[in-house]
């Protein structure tokens, strides 16, 4: 056997595209980690000491098959974390692809040196799906190994990690000409989210939909094509095509002072206002006291420094998630399904 697997410990953790600084931010404000014994390779940092608090396995949606495996200590800001890494030690490519197959079937690279070497081990291990996606697809409930080349004869690897998708990454393939405006990719990947942690259904004919902040029309372009009904409420119009949608009924006001009880039960609420998160909580909060609410799709922008203690309000939520999307910048989004 031309190959070898060394366990090490600790973790290592990838962030969202252009997220590093946010994730190192991250880790010192919101967990107190300096990790200052940490080794980068590219973006995925390493860190030998870490440990990984309240490490729990979660289920798959039919409770059989392990989907994922999270703590309390993985920041947003990082898209795929190895909670067991080793090293494997191979004298060939081959062998470096047979070193992972003998551990488990998926496998993903995160490369950011020896690209070339990288391509031809990941052409010799199962077949994953690595290429842009088309909306809407499921995301699988089995985990996806994680592994990258740190010189040419060495990688470090896990096959625990904290993602069912390869290496944490959702890329869309795009309509650059009918959507009004880029935001829609945000609620695209929030949706098939929403589908993967909760098994509700993505909106459809028939489904009730109220998008606070609409204007000018990217979330409502998507929940239209879905054939969803929208109501649509901003103090600016949206684009000519969404304002004679059948599907679409729009209002010129302030979203966030609309009661729910003027209003009626929607099965979906979606917002990427511009708003304080302090503000939105409140709304979020009042929507779903008043139980007029299955299902909430919301973003949170940052205003400023973080606070983290604001965020684990919207965490502490029931049947509730707050995520970071490959699709966000210095924002957060917060999933709510309470009915499938």
């Amino acid at each position: 056997m031309a190959w070898t697997i060394e366990k090490i410990g600790g973790g290592a953790f990838l962030p969202y595209v252009d997220m590093k600084d946010m994730m190192l931010s991250e880790f010192a404000r919101r967990f107190g980690e300096n990790l200052e014994d940490r080794v980068d390779y590219g973006d995925l940092i390493f860190v030998p000491c870490f440990d990984f608090k309240n490490l729990r396995e979660e289920k798959s949606l039919d409770g059989e098959k392990t989907a994922r495996y999270s703590a309390d200590n993985i920041p947003f800001w990082c898209r795929c974390a190895m909670v067991e890494p080793f090293l494997v030690h191979f004298d060939s490519i081959g062998d470096a692809a047979q070193a992972l197959k003998s551990v488990q079937r998926s496998w993903a690279p995160y490369t950011h040196t020896l690209f070339r070497r990288s391509a031809l081990v990941q052409e010799k291990l199962p077949y994953i799906n690595l290429k842009d996606r088309t909306f809407p697809f499921d995301i699988p409930q089995s985990p996806v190994g994680l592994y990258t080349l740190i010189d040419e004869h060495t990688l470090l690897a896990s096959a625990k990690t904290t993602s069912c998708i390869p290496a944490g990454k959702i890329t869309w393939v795009e309509d650059h000409e009918n959507p009004p405006s880029r935001a829609y990719l945000k609620i695209q990947e929030s949706l098939v989210l929403a589908k993967h942690f909760f098994g509700v259904e993505l909106p459809s004919s028939g489904t009730k939909c109220f998008e606070a902040g609409a204007c000018p029309g990217g979330w409502t372009w998507v929940l239209a094509n879905l054939g969803a009904e929208i109501f649509a409420v901003d103090r600016s119009e949206l684009v000519k095509p969404l304002m004679e949608n059948p599907l679409v009924t729009f209002m010129a006001h302030d979203a966030f002072t609309l009661k729910p009880e003027a209003l009626g039960h929607f099965d979906w609420i979606f917002s990427d206002v511009i708003c304080y998160p302090e503000r939105l909580l409140e709304w979020i909060r009042m929507w779903l006291d008043s139980g007029l609410v299955d299902n909430m799709i919301c973003t949170i922008k940052m205003q400023g420094e973080i606070d983290w203690k604001l965020v684990a309000e919207f965490q502490n939520i029931p049947n509730s998630r707050v995520v970071h999307l490959n699709y966000n910048k210095h924002e957060l989004t917060f999933i709510h399904c309470g009915k499938k």
